[in-house]
């Protein structure tokens, strides 16, 4: 065969179309999961005073508040037999849950208001897996949940008074990858769920806001009543807590090693539900 035989042999396979419905990229989509995730990243950057900042200040607030009213003449909180400064027992949990807000918003933004916007094909139509999908959505969430978490270890390392230096970090990176992993699943199965943006918002102020709010934050659950401290155990906003101050005050309300299992279940558990969702395209596809 001679060199334009072989020309024309080339071009006319690459003119040739694939079939409807088989895959041209049988392997993971990088490029295209990249992209989204980026995309979702430079969305809520572009707002940052709003989605970062503003969150981060409105949480320090409880900081300070709380040190003055409860605060002062070096009070303590017994944790797992160990005094531990009201301040420093105060700080982690309050970091984790700004991350914690700010992963759920974003997490249940996205999906709804391309429901709203009618912009909903722009997440459906592009040649990336469920599984693609769901990561970029994901992670887009966990990166906000982790810019939130920055700042507001910052303003409080620089407070005076309050100390927030990390004496297990893996405990810190661990609970707060598996802690925003679930909140960001939570999110995503709200924005499939919410139609509009007042069902997003009753999910945030009458789940989210009493879980994060009666899970440890404030208070030791020692202090609890028996059938209180069994209603704090099955809140999973206090695993995520309790094992995220234990990488800063190296103290737990409960072992670290369940709350782990228990938080790990979770995520595979919710993961695998939101990916269903997705893949059968509930609320998403007429």
């Amino acid at each position: 065969m001679n060199d334009h035989s072989k020309n024309a042999t080339v071009a006319a396979e690459s003119m040739i179309r694939h079939e409807p419905s088989v895959p041209v990229i049988k392997n993971i989509n990088w490029p295209g999961m990249r992209a989204l995730y980026r995309k979702e990243v430079r969305r809520f950057m572009k707002v940052q005073l709003q989605t970062v900042w503003a969150p981060a200040i409105n949480v320090l607030l409880f900081l300070v508040i709380f040190i003055i009213a409860l605060g002062g003449s070096g009070r303590t909180v017994g944790l797992n037999g160990q005094q531990v400064h009201f301040a420093d027992f105060i700080a982690p949990g309050l970091i984790i849950m700004g991350m914690i807000n700010a992963c759920f918003a974003n997490a249940s933004f996205s999906l709804m208001v391309g429901k709203v916007q009618g912009t909903l094909v722009d997440y459906l139509m592009p040649p990336i897996s469920t599984g693609e999908l769901l990561f970029a959505l994901v992670a887009s969430s966990i990166t906000r949940a982790i810019f939130v978490g920055c700042a507001l270890w910052l303003a409080m390392a620089l407070w005076p008074g309050v100390h927030v230096t990390p004496v297990h970090i893996w405990a810190v990176l661990w609970f707060g990858l598996l802690g925003t992993g679930f909140i960001a699943f939570l999110g995503v199965i709200t924005s499939i769920w919410a139609d509009k943006f007042d069902q997003a918002a009753a999910v945030t102020n009458f789940v989210i806001g009493p879980l994060a709010l009666l899970s440890g934050t404030f208070y030791s659950i020692d202090r609890l009543p028996p059938l209180f401290q069994a209603i704090s155990h099955a809140n999973p906003f206090f695993y995520i807590i309790s094992g995220f101050r234990y990488g800063f005050v190296s103290a737990a309300d409960t072992n670290v090693v369940m709350g782990s299992l228990v938080l790990l279940a979770l995520n595979v558990v919710l993961g695998t539900l939101t990916y269903v969702l997705l893949r059968r395209g509930w609320k998403l596809k007429a």
